[in-house]
């Protein structure tokens, strides 16, 4: 059991959260801030409600994080011009640094995690699981037996 491809996949996954939640500790950090501003960097002003949902995480939750990053000078809310009761999310300037040391940590974390695996190797392992993902969130497949 414990060599099969689901738990290999999962103790993997696993392995690399715990990996990161160590490394970015170090930083003054958590996993949880990092893919929040990570959202942002990536959607800036979107609103509180959409990052929840990004980040499959429930909106309480998440307004505790943004809470957080706001109190620490990462982020801004600013009011939604088209709709009063959202708060729209923004990176402050002392969010760029921080975004810039926890990237450096991920990359260092890939290069333990890659080790001896060639970069060929590494883009169709990529491949596989990019089409593994996409096969599970397809709502075509659901049901489709592998063949």
């Amino acid at each position: 059991m414990t060599d099969s491809f689901g738990f290999l996949l999962s103790d993997t996954a696993r392995l690399l959260r715990k990996r990161f939640d160590e490394r970015a500790r170090q930083h003054g950090a958590t996993r949880a801030q990092w893919k929040a501003l990570l959202g942002i960097n990536r959607n800036e002003g979107i609103n509180q409600g959409a990052l929840a949902d990004l980040l499959e995480v429930e909106p309480i939750t998440l307004c505790r994080l943004v809470d957080r990053m706001e109190e620490g000078g990462l982020v801004e809310r600013r009011r939604d011009p088209s709709d009063r009761r959202a708060w729209q999310l923004f990176l402050t300037d002392k969010a760029g640094p921080v975004l810039e040391e926890l990237h450096a940590t991920a990359g260092e974390l890939m290069s333990q995690a890659l080790f001896g695996i060639s970069d060929e190797q590494v883009a169709t392992m990529t491949a596989w699981l990019d089409q593994i993902r996409n096969n599970l969130s397809s709502a075509e497949n659901k049901g489709v037996a592998h063949g």
